[in-house]
């Protein structure tokens, strides 16, 4: 089984969102679910309480323990596959790791055709909607690759 890490920014709002909705949809699928933010807080924080409530009205939660981490250059070779929410985020990855990993680091909605190259938007500065929004983003992807994976065609760089 593989391991997967999942990015935006400060690791509070898109890819926590993404690590919860991952655990419930593809817990059988990767070993290792985890995610961090390119920007986030070295101290860590929670969640922000508008994608916990999120993730509560589409019936997913994170570990009451969890805590926002910073993406650590020297870990990404420890994942099969790194999912950014954002362009800015797989060139910042992608500067800081060897270019023997490149091919890992991916754009999240590499997985949704109808939006392959476009930013997950980020809800943090918008209204509650747009938590609801990318929560939905995130969950076609999650299906798409528990379909590939199913049909053999989830492949690791």
């Amino acid at each position: 089984m593989a391991a997967v890490l999942l990015v935006c920014t400060a690791n509070i709002c898109r890819s926590p969102m993404a690590e919860a909705i991952f655990k419930a949809t593809l817990g059988d699928v990767f070993k290792t679910i985890t995610s961090a933010g390119v920007h986030a807080d070295p101290r860590g924080g929670p969640v922000d309480a508008r994608a916990a409530a999120a993730l509560g009205r589409h019936q997913y939660s994170l570990d009451r323990k969890w805590r926002s981490r910073r993406v650590e250059p020297e870990a990404l070779g420890q994942y099969d596959l790194v999912l950014a929410m954002e362009t800015e985020h797989v060139e910042l990855l992608r500067k800081k790791a060897p270019a023997d990993l490149h091919g890992r680091i991916r754009l999240l909605t590499d997985y949704l055709p109808d939006m392959a190259g476009e930013d997950i938007p980020d809800p943090y500065f918008g209204p509650i909607a747009g938590f609801d929004a990318v929560i939905g983003m995130i969950e076609r992807a999650a299906q798409r690759l528990l379909a590939d994976s199913r049909e053999g065609r989830l492949k690791f760089a």
